[in-house]
């Protein structure tokens, strides 16, 4: 899938190992996450915060994450990606998201 991913809402994904984190995304790419867990690839995904303000921590991680991922198709999903967070602009909008949904 090519097109830009706007992120609305907030997931939590558990690991295999029962381990859990929480990621941003959109009703596309929790139908990912739901296909991955019924396939074994994560245990489990669930909402935890739908319509996140659209604000300046939000378009900067999307923006990241659009620019340094490829996005797929439903139907050839065969692997769980995440996405990593680097230090510094990322990580902080990354945790200034959950801070201001009232995640952590």
């Amino acid at each position: 899938m090519a097109d830009y991913q706007t992120f609305d809402l907030v997931q939590e994904i558990t690991r295999n190992d029962g381990s859990s984190y929480y990621e941003l995304g959109n009703i596309y790419m929790n139908g990912i996450a739901e296909r991955c867990a019924l396939d074994g690839h994560i245990k489990r995904v669930r909402i935890v915060q739908l319509n996140i303000p659209h604000g300046t921590a939000v378009r900067a991680y999307e923006e990241y994450i659009n620019s340094t991922y490829t996005f797929p198709e439903l139907s050839s999903v065969d692997k769980w990606e995440e996405w990593a967070k680097p230090e510094g602009k990322i990580k902080d909008a990354y945790e200034q998201i959950l801070e201001n949904n009232h995640i952590v």
